[in-house]
């Protein structure tokens, strides 16, 4: 029996736990990378070699971000295989979940690894302590990659519906925002109430251990938390005929996606540039304005604003569309970084530069998130076949990739500038401060703007495109379904019904050319009396559409029948539409399958046709509408097309 697409049979609290879960699994995510991507670097830069030696301390400094920079892009590499493996992950625990709890776990119990000098190894054999750094940093990489993978690849699986995806992406990033956020509050307060010697607002090696404990405990559980909370559903549409396999393969699916690779051009550069920014903010604190604490209060209004404004994403889609809202937020954002430019040490100045700058980051997540989760159907519309985790495995990836450059950047910075070990607000000279704020400032000014161009110039995947993609691929449903050579030994006529009360009419005189010109398959129209549709013979649903405008069902005969209610009204994205079965029910001919306000259709100002078509035509023959046109039918209630088993000698063949 085939598995329920949409979540259509669980119960509201299953539902409920399910995106709870999912969420606690989004706060975790971004706890961790808020951890290693800004916070760990910071652990380096100024605690982790304290020799006395400050030459050979920048030195250190530099190598070990050289190598985290080094290990990430060489990871970066396999990213796309680790996709591809996830793609053809097959367990009876799920696609997905397997990989977010191992890979969860294992990264934590290397990141706690990481926030100590591992025995005093780094001063004692320092270039030892180098080598074991590499491999615990590029193990915990590889497993983060094939979370990170997993965890945002759960998204199409629970939905094909655009709509559907940001509620459920929102949802997710309000866990997201809150866990990105709140370690931002809570690092210098733990670092500093764990710490023996605070060290100008640093704090020492046992208080960052500390917080490398937290960090670690809550990854682990809330990856277990995903693993058991929420569930994984199937769709006909979600499977491939061939897993895409091996290097060239790999890249060329997504070298063909064009539009997958210019948003992904775009959230490349994008995301270097908001790294870079967001990494030397805490610095900011602590060495130029010489209050680090002050972070904790940046940060806790950054989460109420950025939940506020995530809250608000579906609405600002639905009135201003994704490219408005993503050019406005990078606006936003430019503005920010030249308020912050001229702030100074002006607390006030700076957190309303800095929020304006921060805010918008969650919203342009979404954007992306949703433009690469449409991508899936545009590559399997372009190319054939699905690749859901191979398509999402990009926006981790490029995520890394500004993590990798960011952390080279700001460890270089760090040193440049003289803030490394021992160093303070007053330490830091006028040189030191001008070069760190052309590094936070400029550089990202400049990477911002350049992505911008390329987002509004090159990305063309709309909200309406993906919709109208949806529609095509429910066009080219069925096709592949077989008759089993036990089916074929009877070669009687097998009747349609009408599915729907209305007037017959010929396919060829339907508005929508797929369907008149015969290429979704052979069949007849009804334009409809009334808005409920039946099923015209006894048969199993395979198919349940996330809009809701039509159904695919296969008859004991092995007819594959799709039931398509008008024309654009995908569009209307589910609303005038109600489902009443679920993929792998089975019906009876006369069951009523789905009702829809033919008023909401025609208001929209779409086509209500129905199309009744048997999509796998070609194990089929003698199609004949034997209801004279325009003649009014009730449904289910006498025959109006008919058809028969093809042999070999005669399949495919028509009237």
């Amino acid at each position: 029996m085939e598995k329920v697409n949409d979540l259509a049979k669980q119960s509201p609290m299953q539902k409920a736990i399910s995106r709870i879960s999912y969420a606690f699994g989004a706060f975790g995510n971004d706890v961790f990378y808020g951890a290693l991507s800004t916070y760990f670097i910071m652990f380096v830069t100024t605690h982790l070699f304290n020799t006395g030696d400050k030459a050979q301390n920048d030195r250190m400094i530099m190598y070990i971000t050289a190598i985290i920079t080094i290990l990430r892009v060489v990871e970066l590499i396999i990213d796309p295989f680790i996709g591809n493996w996830i793609d053809r992950t097959k367990t009876r625990f799920g696609q997905f979940k397997p990989w977010v709890v191992i890979g969860g776990t294992i990264t934590s119990i290397m990141l706690l690894l990481l926030f100590t000098d591992l025995g005093g190894l780094n001063q004692s054999h320092p270039y030892l302590y180098l080598i074991v750094f590499a491999i615990l940093y590029i193990t915990m990489d590889i497993f983060y990659a094939f979370k990170d993978v997993a965890f945002w690849s759960m998204i199409p699986a629970l939905s094909f519906n655009s709509k559907e995806r940001e509620r459920t992406s929102s949802f997710a990033r309000i866990g997201s925002t809150l866990g990105g956020g709140l370690v931002g509050v809570v690092v210098m307060p733990l670092v500093l109430f764990f710490s023996v010697n605070q060290v100008n607002g640093t704090g020492d090696s046992r208080g960052w251990f500390a917080f490398g404990l937290i960090v670690a405990l809550v990854g682990i559980a809330t990856s277990w938390v995903v693993g058991l909370g929420t569930k994984e559903v199937q769709s006909d549409l979600r499977k491939n005929v061939k897993d895409t396999v091996g290097f060239k393969q790999i890249f060329s699916t997504l070298a063909k996606n064009d539009q997958l690779m210019w948003i992904a051009l775009t959230y490349g550069i994008y995301a270097i540039g908001i790294n870079i920014e967001n990494s030397l903010v805490l610095y900011y604190f602590t060495f130029i304005m010489g209050k680090s604490t002050l972070f904790s209060i940046f940060q806790g209004v950054n989460i109420v604003i950025s939940l506020i404004s995530v809250s608000i994403f579906p609405k600002l889609v639905d009135r201003f569309n994704r490219r408005r809202v993503f050019a406005t937020c990078i606006g936003i954002m430019l503005a920010g970084l030249l308020l912050f430019s001229l702030a100074g040490k002006s607390f006030a100045m700076v957190i309303v530069a800095a929020e304006m700058f921060q805010v918008p980051q969650a919203v342009i997540f979404l954007v992306v998130l949703m433009i690469i989760s449409d991508s899936v159907e545009y590559g399997q519309l372009k190319l054939g076949h699905r690749d859901e985790s191979l398509t999402l495995s990009i926006r981790p990836l490029l995520d890394k990739l500004g993590g990798a450059l960011s952390n080279g950047v700001v460890g270089q910075v760090a040193v440049i500038a003289g803030m490394t070990t021992g160093a303070t607000a007053a330490s830091i000279t006028a040189s030191g401060a001008f070069k760190f704020k052309f590094m936070m400032f400029g550089v990202p000014a400049v990477l911002l703007f350049i992505a911008f161009i390329i987002f509004w110039r090159k990305s063309t995947l709309t909200e309406k495109r993906h919709a109208e993609i949806v529609d095509e691929l429910a066009k080219t449903w069925g096709k592949n379904i077989a008759v089993e050579q036990e089916e074929t030994r009877n070669v009687q006529n097998i009747v349609l019904t009408a599915p729907v009360d209305g007037q017959i009419k010929p396919l060829t005189s339907v508005s929508d050319q797929t369907f008149a010109s015969g290429q979704v398959g052979r069949g007849f129209a009804v334009e409809p009396t009334d808005g409920k549709v039946y099923a015209p013979f006894d048969a199993t649903i395979k198919q349940v559409f996330p809009t809701r405008h039509a159904v695919g069902l296969v008859s004991e005969d092995g007819v594959a029948l799709l039931i398509h209610i008008g024309f654009g009204t995908v569009h209307m994205n589910g609303t005038g539409f109600v489902s009443l079965v679920t993929e792998g029910q089975t019906v009876k001919k006369g069951d009523q399958l789905i009702e829809f306000w033919d008023p909401a259709i025609k208001k929209a100002g779409y086509d209500d046709t129905v199309t009744v078509v048997v999509t796998n035509w070609q194990n089929f023959t003698d199609f004949n509408v034997v209801t004279p046109v325009d003649k009014q039918v009730t449904a289910v209630s006498e025959a109006v097309f008919t058809l028969k088993q093809a042999t070999n000698d005669n399949k495919g063949v028509s009237e």
